[in-house]
């Protein structure tokens, strides 16, 4: 193995995730700080709420791309021989929690971020695209029907590894996806803590995009 690319990679794919997409878009080009608003978060849910459709989807599919990003810098190590290609998926898997690690704790923005659930969404259609394509749709579905898109972020969450050791065609043949997808949903039910607390309460916020005007 090539230590010293790896550990080069494995940076570069934190910093990917680092980048802070919300609070960039609300300081550059709306004079606002996006944390400091709405929710407080800098995720794109919190964008759609607070400037609107236009910027949340822009930084809901940035987000996404920084998580497949951050995962396909694997196949670099491939390409490089720097890796066995069995433990393909192993780095895909690790360089991927890095990039929602990065957004998650962003070094650029003291270690405050959104919650990482676009970015899991863009490591697992880098890894698992036809089953990430499938949670996608469960999101939706449980978005329309409660309104709460954090309702429907968990259990698309935990529909990814239910899928995986469940269903024939979503098998992988490494059982460490499955393992790895219990751990991501675990990550999403932590950062979700007060969402969940607030669902108990009857107080969760349903979804209310309003739109934003550019300062």
């Amino acid at each position: 193995m090539n230590i010293l690319l790896i550990a080069i990679l494995f940076v570069a794919a934190y910093l990917i995730g680092s980048i802070c997409t919300a609070v960039w878009l609300g300081k550059w080009y709306y004079g606002i700080d996006i944390r400091k608003h709405g929710s407080g978060n800098s995720g794109a849910t919190n964008t759609f709420r607070v400037l609107g459709k236009k910027p949340g989807t822009i930084v809901m599919l940035i987000d996404i791309f920084k998580g497949w990003a951050a995962t396909s810098l694997a196949n670099v190590l491939l390409l490089f021989d720097a890796i066995p290609a069995d433990n393909l998926i192993i780095f895909q898997l690790l360089m991927g929690m890095l990039a929602v690690v990065g957004h998650i704790f962003p070094v650029y923005e003291r270690f405050k971020g959104g919650k990482g659930v676009a970015t899991l969404l863009g490591m697992m259609l880098a890894i698992q695209p036809e089953a990430a394509l499938v949670c996608i749709v469960i999101f939706v579905v449980v978005l329309l029907l409660s309104k709460y898109v954090s309702l429907g972020s968990m259990i698309a969450a935990l529909a990814f590894p239910m899928l995986l050791l469940l269903h024939p065609h979503f098998h992988p043949d490494n059982p460490i996806l499955i393992i790895f997808g219990f751990i991501l949903f675990a990550i999403v039910v932590i950062t979700h803590r007060k969402n969940i607390n607030r669902l108990i309460a009857g107080e969760e916020s349903k979804a209310n995009i309003t739109i934003g005007r550019k300062k």
